[in-house]
């Protein structure tokens, strides 16, 4: 008995590796542990960039998937508690990209139905990266979340901590990748 339990047991797990596996995000704009181009830069404290979102693409989420969240997180921020930069939910699970500048704050970009949620810029909308001037590159986590509800119903006015919270108490397995960002020293 407890040898078929322990090969279910190594089954499951096997299972579970092998779907995580398969759930990949990319983006024909960033590679992994690439640097990230200036266009997706912010353009507030003192940052000059486009505050353009990259496209994304994502395939192989885990079968039950009924909808997806997108979040950017610099882990790097000087804040004690880092920085998110983009918090997307209820995507479809039938759309599997973001386009290029679906982070506007106009939200004419994002699939019928998904919603920005405000971030810590203070707004609902991509925000992108702005290091202090000569910090080492941060790190700028892309992820994109399958959960099993087709709706986060989560107040407007919701914080990417509360989104954050929501995602992971509906997540069936995310998939990410790292970019990076540095400023130069001030003259």
């Amino acid at each position: 008995m407890t040898r078929t339990l322990a090969a279910a047991a190594a089954l499951a797990l096997a299972t579970a590796a092998t779907s995580a596996a398969a759930f990949k995000l990319e983006s024909p704009d960033i590679k992994p542990g690439a640097t990230m181009d200036k266009k997706f830069e912010a353009n507030v404290f003192g940052c000059g960039g486009e505050n353009k979102s990259p496209a994304l693409k994502w395939s192989g989420a885990p079968k039950d998937t009924k909808s997806y969240a997108v979040t950017v997180y610099d882990p790097d921020a000087p804040t004690g508690s880092g920085w998110w930069h983009w918090s997307v939910i209820n995507i479809p699970a039938s759309v599997t990209e973001l386009k290029p500048d679906a982070g506007n704050a106009s939200n004419a970009n994002l699939p019928q139905g998904a919603r920005q949620v405000r971030i810590d810029y203070g707004v609902a909308a991509w925000g992108g990266a702005c290091p202090p001037p000569g910090d080492k590159p941060h790190r700028y986590v892309f992820t994109v979340h399958a959960l099993k509800t087709d709706k986060l119903d989560i107040p407007a006015d919701a914080t990417a901590a509360l989104a954050g919270f929501m995602i992971n108490a509906n997540s069936l397995g995310k998939a990410s990748f790292t970019a990076r960002y540095g400023r130069p020293k001030a003259k």
